[in-house]
């Protein structure tokens, strides 16, 4: 066996997988992830624990599947993580864990993130959980979300003995997770709703149709409801737009809308009446992997798909894998181009959208380089749907209708990085609420830590 190649992961053939939107990657089977295990040096001071935000045992985790134990793997993912097969499946890998991998420095880095994934499968289809509380501790803590940040603070309290109850806005939880991330990339029946229900295993209680700010307040839940402590990962569902002329036309989506009436709504399956505007022609603009996802599940339903960018392809934001994908299953790429006005007809709906060229000069306050319009170089585009994928921001409800809780000009609760206190006695906050929109697997390092931080001040109270 070649020691610096890791084994390859099979997948759908591109042709194939962009008419359907069945999961793109088939895994590794059991003989696949012990030759994968075998090439982990198992190192003594592990670098790719310092790249997990959740500080996941992985030299533990990668000898047991070595062993082929593949419980005792799950186990000791368990202790660290609550959504393993989510974060097999969507964590940037290749700049966390994998980016840190000593392997990695002569050959490629060991496959953290699919061998992750094939313990938490492993697991789900023999029916393992993770192991709960001996017994309560007397304890009440309420969860705001029920997204990753959310998930993974109750799954670590339930650990720990308290009484933890969720309250989820949607009628279906999971967040970020259920109506965010297309099913081809993550299965909601499969994985999400098996990870819901292993954090359920737990002992802790998912209240859906719960708008915190509105059914009731954060204020409420502590002084009526016997809570004494609580935890916001409400997330950020707020979408940006660029407020140039047309963006009121029928047919212009934020991702975030488009992405949830695909997942929620199952406009991914035949037979269903979703009502989604299914364009012949889309213009997806952004390049993270929200416009990836956006642009991928559009050209699942039938339509020619590009990708209108401001800077390069070495710019992308996106994971480089799924940039690959898109390209390999058809999207067009036109990057160096920005969007100046959508063009209407007259019945209001979008007929096209007008561009400017773009180039790139000198980098900005956060290294990357500042594009700039070239003059003179405005084209027109025809299409019939436009998705802005621009980033959000979170929804000011929460803040706004909680006594004393701090919030900064982007609208985002003020919150401590180490345990999440916010300026309320009380009361932590984590994920996108805290940072605006960033990674699943960040909003679980968040949760982990205000975990930690509740612990610790309830103990003390």
């Amino acid at each position: 066996m070649d020691v610096l190649t890791r084994i390859p992961v099979r997948e759908q053939e591109p042709q194939v997988r962009a008419k359907n939107f069945e999961e793109v990657c088939y895994g590794y089977n059991e003989e696949e992830a012990v030759a994968e295990a075998g090439r982990c040096l198992n190192c003594k001071n592990a670098q790719c624990m310092k790249g997990c935000p959740v500080s996941i045992n992985i030299p533990g985790f990668i000898a047991k599947v070595k062993e082929r134990d593949f419980e005792g793997a799950y186990q000791v993912i368990s202790e660290s993580s609550a959504l393993p097969a989510v974060c097999g499946r969507v964590c940037p890998q290749e700049s966390q864990c994998e980016g840190k991998c000593i392997r990695g420095f002569k050959g490629d880095p060991v496959a953290i993130g699919k061998l992750e994934r094939f313990v938490a499968d492993w697991a789900r289809e023999h029916g393992i959980r993770p192991k709960m509380a001996d017994k309560l501790n007397g304890h009440k803590v309420a969860v705001i979300g029920s997204g990753p940040a959310g998930l993974t603070c109750a799954g670590d309290l339930a650990k720990l003995g308290y009484d933890v109850t969720i309250f989820e806005a949607l009628h279906k939880a999971g967040g970020v997770l259920s109506y965010g991330i297309p099913e081809f990339r993550l299965p909601k029946d499969k994985v999400v709703a098996a990870e819901v229900e292993n954090v359920k295993s737990l002992g802790v209680k998912i209240e859906t149709n719960v708008v915190i700010g509105k059914s009731v307040t954060i204020d409420e839940l502590m002084e009526n409801e016997g809570f004494e402590a609580v935890f916001i990962g409400s997330g950020a569902g707020l979408p940006r737009f660029m407020g140039i002329p047309g963006e009121q036309a029928n047919g212009v989506f934020s991702a975030n809308e488009f992405l949830t009436r695909n997942n929620l709504m199952k406009a991914f399956e035949e037979g269903y009446e979703t009502p989604i505007a299914e364009g012949k022609k889309v213009v997806v603009v952004g390049g993270g992997n929200v416009a990836m996802d956006a642009a991928r599940t559009a050209l699942r339903l039938g339509a020619e798909v590009h990708i209108v960018y401001r800077r390069g392809e070495e710019e992308l934001p996106a994971r480089k894998e799924e940039v690959h994908h898109a390209k390999e299953e058809g999207i067009i790429f036109d990057l160096l181009q920005n969007p100046t006005e959508i063009l209407v007809d007259e019945n209001g709906w979008v007929k096209g959208i007008r561009i400017i060229k773009m180039e790139l000069g000198e980098p900005d306050a956060s290294g990357r380089r500042s594009p700039i319009e070239i003059p003179g170089s405005e084209y027109e585009m025809e299409c019939d749907t436009v998705i802005m994928s621009l980033g959000t921001s979170p929804n000011p409800l929460i803040s706004s209708t909680t006594i004393g809780l701090d919030v900064n000009k982007r609208k985002c609760i003020v919150a401590t990085e180490e345990t999440g206190a916010t300026s309320k006695e009380g009361v932590y906050a984590g994920g996108d609420a805290v940072t605006g929109a960033a990674t699943v697997i960040l909003a679980m390092g968040a949760g982990k830590a205000a975990a930690k931080g509740i612990d610790e001040f309830l103990s003390n109270k």
